[in-house]
């Protein structure tokens, strides 16, 4: 871009040069975009596509799919076009062409120029044009892409001309071997060629547009083994010009190599080295391949798998030559892998291709595994056992691992091989005597096996048991104690020792005795001591008592007894005690000196012979004389010289043992003169002798008691009883055999009539267990399977249980117990052959017997009888459930399946438990029959082929399938007809091949038959398909239809109805036939869908109604296309013109307008103004308005010209809210047109009313004791204001001052409260309700809401009274069913809440009673006399819902009547005028009358119903 700057030299530029400047650079960056320029002045495209062919000649003009060129946005343009740049050569030239609106843009080859287009040289030219308007500043630019098209110029090419090419004669037919390339420098089908032989060639054939060459046939190396082949490539273009010529040849030479057709195969032994070679070999390798030359020559051999750790090598060794040995490469794991290694081969050969051998799997066996060690499975077997144990307990079992067969177990001899015996066969190891744990804690054993080089140690530890009782220091014990002593006093201390350890040996003491004793003893210690104090005198002198010694062993204590004697010595802590005192008599004055006057005695407990007697006082005189021993008074001096007369002696006299004094007794003589009785002296007795005797007595029997207990056996220590089985013991039991290990079988009972140790019985099976299975708890007798049985081994048991006591001495018991094992189905039958496999014919007969399996089971019954199946889903063989013979069952076909491995099972049919068994294969091979003919894939063929390819291409291909083996197998093919040698076919390999050239315009079908045909004998089948061939017709079209002109231009008028002709377009074609027929059609262009052309004729007409309002004009893409293979096309575009007709009413810009004028506005305020236009441009300023509906009123005016709405009168919006205008706008035109404009003008409010509500007064009702938020009524209002409408508010001014409502604020919705309700404090509430509007001056509205509240039941009736009690004189049988007393009862509820019932309850059992259930009046049913009372429970039920109910007590006391009143009874007034509110209450004193008499028992009745005005009569009586 040049910018001259020339004004802008000096020093410094002037603003005025600036300016020009910037302006000019703005202009040229605008005018430098391709297709850009001034608004309106541009390009329809940035870029065009065009194309021309090479070698056109002069004046020959581009084709474009699009119009080039510019719009005229003003038709007084005159514009240039140029080729600016892309046109070096100066090949074309642009010229310009205007039609209608659009100035095209025309670009052509020039003329008078030597050069011509090569599309080989340059195929492709990028034209910049440049538009610009003579005498305006004005420039647009644009990029044309010409795309210069091919001709069939040039010829087809090899490279390289010579290929060759080795293939195996074993290749598959069909398979591509080679390929040669030819190429045209030409595109598109002037560059399409073909492929063929030179010569004709059986074997081979070649693909005619890709030059694959396949093989079509079988080759033999030993018949020919090269074959040299000529490829030509043919130009079809000319054949299509009528000429033949050859393009080059290539050379082709294809050599046959023998195949490598087997693979190695591998053939081992295995070897068991010595173990001193230095180089052990573990397998000989041999290698066979049965392939000649190099095929047949083994490359390697090699360890693929088995050995991760490379410790094998394969070493060529041997006289053979394909001989390997597997030798070690490095020292062997074999503790790693014990069981020895599995070890793949696989061999290759040098063959072509190569081929490998099947995997061979060689085992390596471990040469130490034989030599692994046999050892037990442990080193020391560590056993605990109990020290009760008796002979037969197990102890242990070992076992060598691995188990040799025919192993015998012993014992080795030793200190402690004596107390244990061991089963040779099973390494069970029992206790054969006694354990004492007190001589040895451990045993232990060696045991070995019979060879004794394998030996392992048994250590068996004895569990401490109780066994051993406590044994005192001393066999008896003896000790003195006076009975002096206090309580507490330690006597004795005795001791004891337990052998046992722990528990078992821990010692307490006890004190057994069958009288109480005096005695305690600790029983920790064993000290004794006193409990009470001792009384020689009442007690036994000597203690004789037995002391226990229990250790605290489990289950039982062991206990042992010594017996002890305690002695008592006697104190003297007793006072005589006299046996009468207070003795008083009479003796005469004259009384014999050394008379007896009386005798004293005294008894001492303890000393009865030491007690000594004597005065104390009254004997001053010494009158008297009392002998000390024998306690006798004389008078020792005569009282008659003494002067005593009648006198009186108080002698005071006591008694001692030596230490204690007897309290003074008193004995009063009295002298007398005269003869006095020899029975003069009385004493009081104390009894004492009695007491004492009663002391000695208990003292015999405590002494008595003692020596009983001196004979008392000690049954607790002493085993008396031996064990014994219980009753229930069986003789013979009978197990399964498969019982697991573990199991219980039985549990044996036995007892012993001993207690403790004496009478604990242990069980043990001293013998019979000849195979260790069996196993007795020791502690519980229960038997259990100790080691798994086998019936098929043993099947009767003869087991010795013995049972042992824990006395001593130990007692035992033994029985024989038979135990028979039944068989379990423990043994699955087991087939006579690992497997099994049979050749049979595919044409076997349903039923032929093709072989018998058999299996055996070794147990017993319906466990070891075998059933035979077929467990593989084969329908086409069964088998004999009982022989095992197995026997087609259904139609045979190898070539469906070859062969069937089918898995036989062979079951046992145990009745119980799981039934056994077993599965073999059974292989069945199915031998071939020639029974398939061959099969055509697909069942028929349908080719296309282009009718100029050359002979002998291959068509197609046949197929078929022949699962028949050998000759069955191998196809031939021929045809049935060959349309006079034009077809050909391949009998090996099934091609079809061309041998004569086709012609589609002579023949486009032909239909083959061939036919296909196997070799097999004695009878060879066949089948026969069809080839249906389509000949397709190949491009002849050489020349493009065209038009004359490039444009051209017609009208029609917009009112022409569809179908209307516009104009015809013509092309011509120089190409003859279908090549030469032109169809006609419309694809691009604005009037696309507008106009349809018949596509025969080129006739354009109109498809659709036009609108020159909408679109004026339109241009047309007409293309015209000839009816060739592949077809050619030229187009020419139409420009057609729409002709105005007076065919468009009045538009408006709205079709509804919405305006809004406040209420109440003044006269000539302007509403709205309606603009409307005309798409006609001779109506569009011509138009008119009126009002023609909506406006009775004439509350609107309309400018007839401006279309202005105006008010004509004050508005009231509550009146008329809206008004719908209808307008006309009507046009000039000779028929005038016009349209209607709906005008919606909307009253906009002002707040001039008040709310109204829907009722002047509401009266909703609620239930009482509603709970909160219960609606009542909903305040429905509306304001004639529409502002105001959603703004109401409402609210309660008065009726509720408790606040038992609540009203939503902005609902107007009446609600309860936490308030209850309470219609029996009110029934009605009256609320005062205030709407008010939202206005800006509010205005409000009052609406009253009278709420009723309905009836709950929630009042039980009530009696005025609890207990009413009233005398009534006594009835007679006539006056029975007479009204006694009405107990009414009263509700506040209302309706059926308040509708009472009364019924009698209790009191009236014998039914003297009724009462009305409405009314409540009791009366009677019986009579009553005087004296009698009743008490009445009265009911009285509401019916609501639900119920309620209250009682009262009706007290009837029944009186004598009393007499009938002298005087006649009469009211104080005849009528009495009583006034009752309406808002009393029930029950409330309406007024009271009086009865003259009035000092007489009187009773009053209301004998009649209340009358409507309010009238009863009541009545009075005095009886």
């Amino acid at each position: 871009m040049d910018i001259t700057m020339g004004c802008c030299l000096g020093t410094g530029p002037p603003p005025s040069c600036l300016v020009l400047l910037l302006l000019k650079l703005l202009a040229s960056v605008s005018q430098g975009l391709p297709g850009t320029g001034p608004l309106g002045f541009h390009f329809t495209h940035s870029i065009y596509n065009a194309t021309v062919y090479e070698n056109s000649a002069a004046r020959t003009y581009v084709n474009s799919q699009s119009r080039m060129g510019i719009i005229l946005s003003d038709l007084s343009w005159d514009i240039k076009y140029r080729i600016v740049s892309g046109d070096e050569e100066g090949f074309f030239k642009a010229e310009e062409v205007i039609i209608a609106d659009f100035c095209f843009l025309r670009i052509r080859t020039k003329g008078g120029n030597s050069a011509i287009l090569n599309r080989e040289i340059q195929d492709n030219y990028l034209l910049i044009v440049k538009g610009s308007v003579r005498g305006e500043d004005l420039e647009a630019w644009t990029k044309v892409n010409i795309q210069v098209l091919d001709m069939n110029d040039l010829r087809p090419l090899f490279s390289p001309t010579t290929y060759s090419v080795t293939i195996a004669e074993s290749t598959p037919l069909r398979t591509s071997i080679a390929q040669v390339t030819a190429t045209d420098a030409d595109i598109g089908s002037n560059g399409e060629f073909y492929y063929y032989f030179k010569n004709k060639v059986d074997l081979f054939s070649v693909h005619p547009t890709s030059g694959v060459i396949s093989l079509s046939g079988r080759l033999n190396y030993d018949e020919k083994n090269r074959y040299d082949l000529e490829v030509l490539a043919v130009d079809r273009g000319m054949k299509l010009y009528g000429n033949n010529g050859v393009s080059s040849t290539a050379k082709l030479y294809v050599h046959i190599e023998r195949i490598n057709e087997h693979a190695p195969t591998i053939s081992v032994v295995t070897h068991n080295p010595f173990p001193l070679d230095k180089e052990p070999t573990y397998a000989v390798v041999n290698v066979d391949d049965l392939d000649e030359g190099a095929n047949g020559e083994i490359e390697s051999i090699s360890i693929v798998a088995g050995d991760p750790l490379e410790q094998f090598v394969l070493v060529k060794e041997g006289k053979w030559i394909n001989e390997y040995k597997i030798k070690e490469r490095k020292s062997i794991d074999w503790e790693g892998f014990p069981y020895g290694y599995n070890l793949t081969l696989q061999a290759k050969d040098k063959g072509s291709p190569q081929k490998f051998s099947a995997a061979k799997v060689v085992h390596i066996a471990n040469p130490q595994r034989d030599n692994i060690p046999v050892r037990f499975e442990k080193e020391i077997y560590n056993v605990t056992i109990s020290e009760f144990s008796p002979p037969g307990v197990v102890v242990a079992i070992v076992k060598l691992n691995p188990e040799p067969p025919g192993v015998e177990y012993r014992i080795s001899p030793g200190e402690d091989a004596e107390f244990f015996k061991i089963n040779p066969r099973s390494g069970l190891i029992v206790t054969a005597q006694p354990l004492d744990v007190i001589k040895k804690d451990v045993y232990e054993l060696g045991v070995s096996n019979k060879e004794g080089d394998l030996k392992a140690q048994v250590s068996i530890s004895l569990e401490d048991a109780n066994d051993h009782t406590p044994e005192f220091q001393q066999s008896s014990y003896e000790a003195f104690v006076n009975e002096s002593v206090p309580v507490g006093t330690s006597v004795l201390s005795v001791s004891a020792s337990d052998k046992d350890k722990g528990e078992n040996g821990y010692i307490t003491y006890s004190i057994a005795s069958l009288s109480a004793l005096p005695f305690s003893i600790n029983q920790f210690t064993g000290v004794i001591r006193t409990t009470e104090e001792l009384d020689f005198e009442s007690s036994p002198e000597n203690y004789r008592f037995i002391v226990r010694a229990s250790d605290w062993g489990s289950p039982y204590r062991h206990e042992s007894e010594v017996n002890v004697t305690i002695r008592i010595g006697n104190v003297n802590d007793n006072r005589p005690l006299f046996e009468k005192v207070a003795c008083q008599g009479v003796i005469s004055y004259d009384f014999p000196v050394g008379g007896h006057i009386t005798a004293v005695s005294a008894i001492d407990i303890d000393e009865l012979e030491l007690v000594k007697y004597k005065i104390i006082s009254g004997n001053e005189l010494g009158f008297f004389y009392l002998n000390p021993d024998s306690g006798v008074l004389q008078l020792k001096q005569s009282l008659i010289n003494s002067g005593v007369k009648n006198g009186n002696f108080g002698l005071r006299i006591t008694a001692t043992d030596g230490e204690n004094f007897a309290d003074a007794m008193f004995v009063n003589i009295s002298v007398l003169q005269g003869k006095v009785s020899s029975k003069s002296f009385s004493c009081r007795e104390t009894r004492v002798a009695q007491k004492l005797a009663e002391k000695l007595l208990i003292k015999a029997k405590a002494n008595g008691r003692l020596n009983a207990e001196d004979g008392f056996l000690d049954f607790y220590s002493v085993n008396r009883q031996g064990p014994h089985f219980d009753k229930s013991f069986p003789s013979d039991i009978a197990v399964k055999e498969d019982l697991p290990v573990g199991a219980n079988i039985l549990k044996i009972k036995a007892f012993d009539a001993d207690s403790g140790f004496n009478g604990k019985v242990v069980f043990t099976i001293s013998d019979g267990n000849s195979d260790s299975c069996f196993n007795i708890d020791m502690e519980t007798g229960q038997l259990k399977v100790l080691m798994p049985m086998d019936r098929e081994q043993t099947d009767l048991y003869l087991l010795n249980i013995t049972i042992y006591d824990l006395g001593k001495p130990q007692k035992s018991s033994w029985r024989l117990l038979t135990v028979n094992v039944e068989d379990s189905n423990d043994n699955r039958p087991i087939f006579l052959q690992e497997s099994y496999s049979v050749n049979i014919l595919e044409s076997s007969s349903i039923g032929t017997e093709i072989i018998q399996v058999e299996a055996r089971d070794r147990d017993l019954g319906s466990n070891g009888e075998v059933t035979y199946s077929v467990l593989t889903d084969a329908q086409q063989f069964s088998i004999n459930s009982s022989t095992g013979i197995v026997y087609v069952a259904d139609q045979l076909d190898r070539e469906s399946k070859a062969n069937y491995s089918l898995k036989i099972e062979a079951r046992d049919k145990s009745e119980s438990g799981q039934q056994q068994f077993s599965v073999v294969t059974l292989k069945v091979f199915l031998d071939d029959v020639n029974d398939c003919s061959p099969t055509f894939i697909p069942t028929s063929y349908s080719v296309k082929v282009l009718e100029d390819l050359p002979v002998g291409t291959v068509i197609a291909w046949l197929e078929t399938h022949d699962p028949d083996l050998g000759l069955g197998g191998q196809v031939r093919y021929s045809l049935v007809n060959d349309y006079n040698g034009r077809f050909e076919i391949d009998k090996a390999s099934g091609a079809i091949r061309l041998s004569k050239e086709l012609d589609y315009e002579k023949q486009q079908f032909y239909n083959l038959t061939v036919r296909a045909k196997d070799k097999g004998r004695p009878v060879s089948l066949s089948s026969v398909s069809f080839v249906e061939v389509e000949v397709v017709d190949v491009n002849e079209n050489l020349h493009t239809p065209y038009f004359p002109d490039f444009a051209v231009v017609g009208s029609v008028k917009e009112n022409s109805r569809i179908g209307t002709s516009v104009l015809q377009v013509t092309a011509r074609d120089e190409d003859s036939g279908r090549d030469g027929e032109i169809q006609y059609s419309i694809r691009d262009g604005s009037g696309l869908g507008r106009f349809n052309i018949d596509d025969e004729s080129g006739v354009i007409y109109t498809a659709d109604i036009l609108d020159r309002e909408t679109t004026g004009s339109y241009w047309l893409t007409v293309y015209a296309t000839d009816r060739g293979v592949v077809p050619l096309y030229s187009t020419i575009e139409v420009y057609i013109e729409i002709e105005d007709v007076n065919d468009n009413a009045p538009l408006t810009s709205e079709p509804i307008y919405y305006p809004v004028v406040m209420e109440n506005s003044p006269k000539d305020v302007s509403v709205i103004q309606i603009q409307a236009e005309d798409p006609d441009s001779s109506s569009n300023e011509k138009l008119t308005y009126r009002i023609t509906s909506g406006n009775p009123q004439n509350f609107f005016v309309i400018n007839i010209k401006t279309g202005v709405i105006y008010t004509a009168d004050i508005l009231d919006r509550e009146t008329t809210g809206s008004y719908w205008l209808t307008v006309y706008a009507t046009d000039r035109g000779v028929v005038p047109l016009y349209s209607t404009i709906e005008v919606y003008i909307e009253i906009e409010d002002v707040n001039d009313n008040a709310p109204l509500t829907s009722e002047p007064i509401y009266y909703p009702v609620v239930m009482e004791n509603s709970p909160k938020d219960v609606s009542v009524i909903q305040i429905q209002a509306e304001d004639p204001d529409s502002s105001s409408n959603e703004k109401l508010t409402y609210r309660i001014t008065s009726g509720n001052p408790q606040n038992f409502f609540v009203i939503n604020i902005k609902t107007g919705l009446i609600t309860t409260t936490s308030r209850k309700l309470d219609r029996e404090q009110q029934a009605e509430h009256f609320l005062e309700v205030t709407v008010t509007d939202g206005g800006s001056s509010p205005k409000q509205s009052t609406v009253w809401v009278v709420v009723q509240v309905l009836d709950e039941n929630d009042n039980k009736p009530q009696f005025p009274e609890k207990v009413y009690q009233i005398k009534l004189p006594e009835r007679d049988r006539k006056k029975r069913g007479e009204p006694i007393y009405r107990a009414f009862a009263f509700d506040k509820d209302e309706g059926p809440n308040a509708e009472i019932s009364y019924s009698i309850v209790d009191g009236n059992d014998d039914g003297k009673f009724f009462i009305d259930p409405k009314t409540g009046m009791v009366s009677s049913r019986k009579q009553f006399t005087a004296g009698s009372y009743d008490i009445l429970t009265i009911k009285a039920v509401d019916n609501g819902r639900p119920q309620k109910s209250s009682t009262a007590r009706l007290h009837i006391e029944w009186i004598k009547k009393p007499p009938p009143s002298p005087v006649p009874l009469t009211f104080d007034e005849p009528f009495y005028n009583f006034t009752v509110m309406e808002s009393d209450r029930v029950t409330e004193i309406v007024g009271v009358v009086s009865v003259q008499p009035a000092n007489i028992p009187l009773w009053f009745d209301v004998v009649g119903k209340s009358r409507p005005e309010g009238v009863i009569g009541i009545k009075g009586c005095s009886h």
